[in-house]
């Protein structure tokens, strides 16, 4: 091997362990909230007393994206649901030994697992036949492994993803560097096998995508912003397939400039197009204006 890539190699693999999806850690929003999100209430949210109403029959799911947790990716979106009559759960899974707080980094098909148990658990606690599930990232792609392979598709009415990683990405043309590097991807693998099973083209993207993007009886909404630099292109975000909404979320207001870790952790424009798409019965126009409701 030649001296340069000996030395580069840990470096290269470094770099797209950190980059690959982990904006949600290194935006200046994350910087705000992770001071207190590992002692932040849930205030009502997880609450497994909670009952679903007649306006809102299904409880809602939240699914973190990489190195989140089930507290600070939605310490907004968490309570806009809740203010707006829905039972709210969000979960941990994914995690690594000895990694605490920054999950979603486990075999994402073992995640998948981790999900369809505690579907089950909410709706034995609600009393519901069907949940919706709401992703951001890595969570909005993990759970259609669940609807496809593990029997979901029953258990779920709507998924929907923001920002999701539907496709697999190059991370803004990072992920062409491996290559270059021989072992980085071993090393990435192993160190990480989420972040290796979201590059575009990894045999895990493959498998989830084969046959189609969408398991019947199952509605997805993807919203996405023009300017994520995580999960690139950003227009293999969407979903192809029957009962499929993709929104760029530009197209409703332009001066949106969320890019992959705001759309999820605190845009209200992007939130209310999720309860448009967990209530389209009651849907109304998402605007600029949204971001103050």
């Amino acid at each position: 091997m030649l001296p340069w890539k000996r030395v580069l190699r840990p470096f290269a693999t470094l770099l797209l362990a950190a980059a690959a999806l982990t904006v949600p850690v290194t935006s200046a929003a994350h910087a705000e909230t992770a001071a207190f999100a590992e002692s932040a209430p849930t205030s009502g949210w997880n609450d497994f007393s909670c009952k679903p109403s007649a306006a809102h029959p299904r409880p809602v799911v939240l699914v973190h994206g990489t190195l989140a947790n089930s507290v600070d990716n939605w310490l907004v979106l968490a309570p806009y649901l809740e203010d707006r009559g829905y039972c709210v759960f969000s979960l941990d899974y994914g995690q690594l030994p000895g990694v605490p707080f920054f999950h979603a980094l486990g075999p994402i098909d073992k995640s998948a697992e981790q999900l369809s148990a505690y579907v089950d658990k909410v709706l034995a606690a609600t009393g519901a036949t069907k949940a919706d599930l709401v992703g951001h990232s890595q969570g909005g792609m993990m759970p259609r492994y669940y609807l496809k392979f593990l029997g979901g598709a029953a258990k779920v009415n709507a998924l929907v993803g923001i920002a999701p990683n539907s496709h697999g990405t190059t991370l803004s043309g990072l992920t062409k560097l491996l290559p270059f590097f021989p072992g980085a991807e071993d090393v990435l693998n192993a160190a990480s096998p989420a972040l290796a099973q979201q590059i575009a083209g990894s045999d895990f993207m493959t498998n989830l995508n084969a046959g189609g993007d969408t398991v019947p009886g199952v509605r997805y909404t993807v919203i996405a912003t023009k300017y994520d630099e995580v999960v690139t292109p950003y227009r293999t975000q969407f979903l192809s397939g029957a009962n499929v909404k993709n929104v760029l979320i530009q197209d409703l207001c332009p001066l949106d400039l969320s890019e992959h870790a705001l759309i999820g952790l605190m845009d209200k424009i992007a939130f209310h197009e999720v309860a448009n798409a967990l209530d389209p019965a009651r849907a109304t126009p998402t605007t600029c204006a949204s971001a103050l409701s």
